[in-house]
């Protein structure tokens, strides 16, 4: 063999195994972390190579109550399904459980709905602020999902924060207090298992049946799947309700839904 092709096809193997690491490592998250009135927040986030230079979707994605950021991180697997996006799952503080833990020895989401009272309102707003500075955000492609508490959470911006946001997917949750406050239209996809034993299904059914009425929706759905009901909603504010023959589990199949159901909406094409 020529010495010269072998040298080539050396270099050739290396450049190829440089770059296959190079691409490897924009793709582990990072913990970025923040302080918020003195306590150090934290989230782990991926952030595609690209960020800095095209338009990129930011994906919130809050974990239950006693969660962390980690297992939501890799039970989701957004940064597969969607990689151009930014997939943040911030951590939650010890907080008093609304259904359990009532001496909030475990992590999740204050509830309250007044900035000033709320960390973690306070937080989103940080992250949100931090991404946009650092990346270049398309934020006509902000969205935000989360299960149990974290579902309640992502309720929770949907009535204080929804101007921010293109498309919201609380999973395994209802919006108790907040229903009155759930008044702005937005595409929304609601998960619940039809044997939830925590957040009771009659509780869900009166956030969801709240928000297909806000969204102007149309009386009766078409059946995607075994699981899944599309209703269409006035000015493009549709409705999906994902429904699963079990408890308070999150079934890994929803992940691919939630994340086909955030692709096709932008804030301005509202």
């Amino acid at each position: 063999m020529n010495p010269n092709h072998t040298l080539k096809a050396k270099l050739w193997t290396l450049l190829m195994f440089i770059s296959f690491g190079s691409s490897l490592a924009q793709e582990l998250p990072q913990t970025l972390t923040w302080t918020i009135n003195g306590e150090t927040r934290k989230a782990l986030v991926y952030i595609p190579a690209t960020a800095k230079t095209k338009p990129t979707p930011i994906i919130f994605t809050f974990h239950g109550h006693g969660g962390t950021m980690q297992k939501m991180y890799s039970t989701r697997g957004f940064e597969k399904l969607w990689p151009q996006a930014i997939f943040i799952c911030p951590q939650g503080l010890n907080t008093v459980g609304m259904l359990t833990d009532p001496e909030g020895k475990k992590s999740g989401w204050v509830m309250t709905d007044q900035t000033n009272e709320n960390r973690d309102l306070q937080f989103f707003d940080a992250m949100l602020k931090t991404l946009r500075a650092d990346y270049k955000i398309d934020n006509s492609r902000i969205y935000a999902t989360g299960h149990s508490n974290g579902g309640g959470f992502t309720y929770l911006l949907w009535a204080t924060r929804a101007n921010e946001f293109a498309a919201f997917a609380p999973t395994g949750t209802s919006g108790g207090k907040l229903i009155a406050k759930l008044n702005t239209p937005k595409p929304g996809f609601h998960l619940m298992g039809k044997n939830d034993p925590l957040v009771k299904p009659e509780w869900q059914e009166r956030t969801y049946n709240k928000i297909l009425r806000v969204n102007g929706c149309t009386e009766n759905g078409v059946k995607l799947d075994s699981n899944i009901t599309a209703y269409t909603g006035k000015d493009g504010n549709d409705f999906q309700l994902f429904i699963y023959p079990g408890g308070h589990e999150y079934p890994k199949n929803a992940n691919q839904p939630i994340i086909d159901f955030f692709k096709k909406y932008t804030k301005n094409k509202l």
